[in-house]
């Protein structure tokens, strides 16, 4: 099979795999398959399962495609596999932002309303995109892999400081900003769903669109400048849908790490494909991890749960640390 066929049938096996887990997360909760089994008759069980559980899991699959598909435009861009959301600044940034925000107007990080989530998802936008165009600043450019990963880490810790600073100012965020610090998909609703849907969609289509640009640049800068690229005008437009997705999933479920990092390397290594179907696949496959995720941390301690971003954490720090191991071993790479 050509590598078209190899994507199609990935996406296919991801997709069913979703759909799996969605039936299982719908299952997974402190009163088990009784809400699933009573959701007929009990109107108690079918709001559990309808407001809570679908929104949720529905919500770590958009969330997750959103961090998927940033972390496979990231590497693309910055021609580096180690390029995350988490470690060009976009992140903390976003986190920033939503701090921010909830200073100024007061409301919670939890809130379920239209507005305020499309509120917070633009100051997470906004905060990405300060992030990310401070990384590129202090590191003069994408050239040097070390220097931007530097300036990364950098730029996340100042930032990481300053909304720090921010939340101490106002201690009526401090609760909902700690469980936000922790990642966290335990308050997503079908507004929060929607929002990240028409995010994801948007920045799917975009990047899709600008995957021969992404090829271009895999090949080297002055080979893409050979074949009349317009690398400035479609860079920016690139770290414009890194921010979006990174801002409108950190909005919602807060600093969740790894998934982005994780999901392209997953994909590259089952099927070689072009960077217009990598970034969908990517996101596909980041949806499937988050979820997962997902229900493993209600699952593990239940009924109680686990921070999913702690989890995320926890499995995506071995994943790296294999990555590294794997690196060093002659004849590896990433």
């Amino acid at each position: 099979m050509n590598g078209r066929a190899h994507s199609f049938w990935l996406g296919t096996a991801l997709i069913a795999a979703g759909l799996l887990v969605l039936l299982l997360g719908a299952g997974v909760g402190s009163t088990g398959l009784d809400s699933v089994l009573n959701a007929r008759h009990d109107p108690v069980a079918w709001q559990i399962l309808w407001d809570i559980r679908l929104p949720r899991t529905l919500g770590a699959w958009v969330a997750g495609g959103l961090l998927g598909l940033a972390g496979a435009v990231a590497q693309g861009l910055f021609r580096n596999p180690l390029a995350d959301p988490y470690l060009l600044g976009s992140a903390s940034g976003a986190a920033l932002g939503v701090a921010i925000a909830l200073a100024l107007v007061g409301t919670s990080a939890l809130a379920t309303q239209w507005l305020v989530r499309l509120g917070l998802t633009g100051a997470a936008f906004a905060g990405a995109v300060v992030g990310v165009v401070l990384t590129l600043v202090l590191a003069r450019g994408v050239q040097h892999t070390l220097r931007l990963l530097l300036a990364g880490v950098i730029v996340g810790v100042v930032l990481g400081a300053a909304r720090d600073l921010v939340t101490i100012a106002e201690p009526d965020t401090l609760q909902a900003m700690q469980g936000f610090m922790l990642g966290t998909t335990g308050f997503v609703g079908w507004a929060a769903c929607g929002v990240m849907a028409a995010m994801l969609l948007a920045a799917l289509l975009v990047s899709a669109l600008l995957g021969r640009v992404l090829d271009g640049l895999a090949l080297g800068e002055a080979t893409a400048i050979s074949l009349g690229l317009p690398l400035a005008a479609v860079r920016a437009v690139l770290v414009g849908v890194l921010a979006l997705a990174t801002g409108a999933a950190v909005a919602q479920t807060g600093l969740i790490a790894f998934v982005g990092l994780a999901a392209p390397h997953l994909v590259r290594s089952l099927v070689k494909t072009t960077h217009g179907r990598l970034v969908v696949l990517s996101a596909f496959m980041g949806g499937l991890l988050l979820m997962a995720a997902d229900v493993l941390a209600r699952w593990v301690i239940a009924p109680q749960e686990l921070p999913v971003g702690v989890l995320t954490a926890v499995l995506g720090g071995s994943y790296l640390l294999w990555l590294m191991h794997r690196r060093r071993r002659p004849g590896g790479g990433l």
